[in-house]
């Protein structure tokens, strides 16, 4: 057991114990006070039984019928005492008593156990009945020693009783719910030490509370740094796998030139192209690393992306025209995007040229702008008139360095689509990719955006 189960254990114990304490002797104090007003008078059914016998005794016969009855009756004395405190048989009784009897009557004419009755010889007499200093053998005792009904110990039972019934359920209490929080503590301890793969679902069971949702939150997050973790380890394979090619390159080019100084204008050509590559294989991960990172540069320019759309598609129609290839447009009304104008360009101009890489000589590229119905999404597609990607690798496309059968074929390292992504998410949005029935790949894009009054480019 931890500290945190004996911390619950011991304030909700305490709390109970408490409470327990306080109700216990209210009633204790309540029965006491009871008690104390009575001064001795005994008013239980019995004894006021006896009263009302005694007073009909004395109304109907007289105060010699009511001596003889009073001196019969030791186990539960009756008192008769008249209006000069004096009682019939000479008993001394406490003062204080007759004033209780009095007042009780003066209260309520109908009290049990009490009567004020006129005796024949003029005078008034007080009934009522005491408790005896020792009852008879047999009656309630308490250690050898006669227990008076009005001198009731303290609840010692019922205490002892709440006592280990509070013991038992602040016990399972503070197990309840130290036990998810061990667990927790457990899970950190896996995580800090490397094991990624624990997880708290299945030993929540079927909770249903606060600790519960923390386990899921949990399981969430080292999931999510598991996937991370192997993401950033399969980039660092990827770099490694994309540095290597040019390198190897560029160490055969400069061995050429050492080799055969003729072939030293074609090496050195060789050397620049490799290194033009690596240059922008670099440029390409500071990118997307920044993206995934959250550095993102300016996120509240109001950008018109019917301008936006009219450089892409001007800078995509020049590459497309040294290889036979067309770009086609169709959109309705210009809309305004909130994000950053450069990044956005970068990420569709990213997606058009990669249709345009897997569009054959003489195929044409559609780009399309629309706004949903409504007018609050931003929807651009672009279509090619490729392969198309296998549906097993839909959305895998848009992991970094990504080489699918279909695009080995293709330079490139496999980083646009990645960084197209990274944009599009940082803006809010969404991308996805689908084949079409008559063939080609079309990418979609969806901004949140609002309507504008711009002509389409």
């Amino acid at each position: 057991m931890g500290r945190l189960f004996w911390k619950f254990f011991f304030f909700i114990w305490l709390a109970q114990l408490t409470t327990i304490l306080a109700v216990s002797a209210t009633f204790w104090l309540e029965h006491r006070a009871q008690v104390k007003m009575l001064e001795g008078m005994d008013r239980s059914p019995p004894a006021g039984f006896l009263v009302d016998s005694a007073a009909a005794t004395l109304q109907y016969g007289g105060i010699s019928a009511l001596r003889s009855m009073l001196e019969s009756r030791k186990q539960v004395p009756i008192y008769a005492v008249d209006e000069h405190n004096r009682e019939l048989l000479g008993r001394k009784f406490a003062p204080a008593t007759l004033e209780r009897a009095r007042r009780i009557l003066d209260a309520d004419l109908a009290a049990p156990a009490v009567r004020k009755v006129q005796g024949s010889d003029g005078h008034v007499y007080f009934l009522f009945s005491l408790f005896p200093e020792h009852w008879p053998e047999g009656g309630p005792h308490l250690g050898g020693k006669p227990l008076h009904p009005g001198q009731l110990p303290f609840p010692v039972v019922p205490l002892v009783a709440t006592l280990l019934a509070s013991l038992i359920f602040a016990a399972l209490l503070a197990w309840y719910f130290s036990k998810p929080i061990r667990h927790l503590r457990s899970a950190f301890e896996a995580v800090v030490s490397g094991n990624l793969a624990v997880r708290l679902g299945p030993v929540m069971g079927k909770r249903r509370d606060e600790l519960a949702d923390l386990g899921c939150n949990f399981d969430r997050m080292a999931s999510h740094l598991n996937a991370m973790i192997d993401g950033q380890r399969r980039l660092l394979h990827d770099v490694s796998h994309e540095l290597r090619s040019p390198l190897a390159r560029l160490q055969a080019a400069i061995g050429l030139a050492r080799q055969r100084p003729e072939k030293l204008e074609s090496s050195l050509e060789r050397i620049e192209r490799e290194s033009v590559r690596m240059g922008k294989l670099v440029g390409e991960l500071l990118t997307l690393s920044r993206l995934e990172a959250g550095v993102r540069g300016a996120m509240e320019e109001e950008i018109n992306m019917g301008e936006l759309v009219s450089g892409v598609l001007a800078d995509a129609r020049f590459e497309a025209e040294t290889s036979g290839r067309t770009v086609e447009f169709s959109g309705c009304g210009e809309v305004l995007v909130k994000g950053n104008a450069e990044l956005l360009h970068r990420a569709l101009e990213n997606v058009v040229r990669n249709a345009l890489q897997h569009t054959p000589n003489g195929g044409k590229v559609a780009m399309g702008v629309r706004l949903d119905a409504n007018g609050n999404d931003l929807r651009l597609t672009v279509i090619d008139q490729g392969p198309g990607v296998p549906e097993n690798e839909l959305s895998s496309i848009f992991d970094p360095f990504f080489r699918g059968n279909v695009t080995k074929s293709i330079d490139g390292h496999g980083l646009g689509l990645a960084i197209a992504r990274r944009v599009v998410e940082a803006h809010g949005g969404n991308i996805s990719a689908s084949n079409r029935v008559g063939g080609g790949l079309c990418v979609e894009i969806v901004l949140s955006a609002r309507c504008s009054d711009l002509e389409s480019p």
